[in-house]
């Protein structure tokens, strides 16, 4: 194999790792011109198993592994259900959502809805913050303590 072709390779590895660090692929075996590639993941990691012929180790240097990114941390708080019940986003079928991701929220605003025994209960912010997450499903019953509406505290 010629000094080409190894970089080549080396390049189209280098991409195919950055192309599935986002993704949900666990396993990639290829097989180009006698060459054999197995890409195998797991969450955090990256383990590649390269039984390549011929002399491709000798010469080129071994590329760096990319520096492992900080596990992003969720700030978000929940807002959980007070009550079991059937949880609705909206006042009704026709007006708008209480909230919606990336609305700002202050405390004491009313979030969603839960019916409960053929009473509508108002389910309030405890905090303020911006939405950034709904869990729950409008007219789904949802249990006590169910998050309906998670908020980055500003």
């Amino acid at each position: 194999m010629d000094r080409d072709k190894k970089a080549s390779w080396l390049e189209r590895i280098e991409e195919i790792a950055a192309v599935l660090e986002g993704s949900t692929v666990g396993e990639l075996a290829l097989t180009e011109e006698g060459t054999e590639i197995t890409i195998r993941r797991s969450p955090g990691k990256v383990l590649m198993d390269a039984p390549i012929s011929g002399p491709i180790a000798t010469g080129a240097a071994a590329p760096q592994a990319a520096a492992p990114r900080a596990p992003k941390v969720d700030k978000s708080v929940a807002i959980n259900a007070p009550l079991t019940g059937v949880y609705y986003s909206a006042a009704s079928p026709t007006t708008p959502d209480f909230v919606n991701i990336g609305d700002t929220i202050h405390v004491g605003q009313v979030v969603a809805l839960i019916e409960a025994m053929k009473v509508f209960n108002e389910i309030n912010a405890e905090i303020s913050g911006r939405v950034v997450a709904l869990p729950a499903t409008s007219g789904a019953v949802v249990q006590k303590g169910d998050p309906l509406v998670k908020i980055e505290p500003l």
